[in-house]
């Protein structure tokens, strides 16, 4: 099945009209002609199943046939991962845990970050394509960078960790994770947190954990942290 992706599109309407930019995808590009079957998303867990009513490169028009709406996660999995030295991996990063099953993610900026400026983007399109690849009726929140010590002082509900590198007492995710609770993870860029960010992040009560006996990217980390996650809410 191929998906498309639309944030305006709803349950009370009969039919939509998609912008000039997908109409030319959809009918120029892939050739789509009235009569054929379109399914799309909004990201809100819909699926609509439609059919092209008028095939013009400039607004194509769908009637709706029917919809479902897939039931949320009984978790929320919130990532904060600092951005990666070079941007193709944590572009990788977005991708994969998409793909994985995400909920959230941040981008936060740290003492030991290489670097500072984000443009998001390129990272929210990036979600998208990996949303529709996926077959996922949910797209996953992007937030604006942050500074650490400013995300440390939001409210945050549910089990909170940090996975960072220093020889402490740390149990492994794996044994912290439990069902259907909301999880919100700190992962540290190249040079991991400092001792003061680690500090404070201890007094805001986040769990310092282990990802294994490895020393992993910060890409690589945040994926394994995805995946525990998720699969053991499978």
């Amino acid at each position: 099945m191929q998906l498309f992706y639309n944030p305006n599109i709803t349950d009370l309407e009969k039919s939509f009209v998609f912008d000039k930019e997908e109409s030319k995808h959809i009918i120029k590009v892939l050739r789509k002609k009235e009569g054929d079957i379109l399914h799309v998303t909004n990201g809100l867990g819909f699926l609509f199943n439609t059919e092209i009513a008028l095939a013009s490169d400039s607004k194509c028009t769908v009637n709706i046939l029917s919809f479902d709406k897939q039931e949320p996660s009984k978790y929320h999995l919130h990532l904060a991962v600092a951005p990666t030295k070079m941007n193709e991996r944590y572009e990788w990063f977005l991708e994969k845990a998409t793909e994985i099953g995400i909920q959230e993610i941040t981008p936060i900026i740290c003492d030991h970050s290489e670097r500072k400026i984000i443009k998001t983007e390129r990272f929210q399109k990036i979600i998208e394509s990996a949303m529709k690849q996926s077959l996922h009726y949910y797209l996953p929140k992007l937030n604006e960078p942050i500074i650490l010590k400013d995300f440390l002082k939001k409210e945050i509900t549910g089990a909170k960790f940090i996975a960072h590198c220093e020889e402490t007492n740390k149990n492994t995710l794996k044994s912290q994770i439990i069902q259907n609770q909301d999880t919100t993870l700190l992962i540290g860029p190249e040079g991991d947190f400092s001792n003061k960010e680690i500090e404070l992040a201890l007094n805001n009560d986040y769990i310092p954990i282990s990802l294994g006996n490895t020393r992993l990217r910060t890409e690589t980390a945040a994926i394994v942290a995805c995946h525990s996650v998720v699969f053991a809410n499978e």
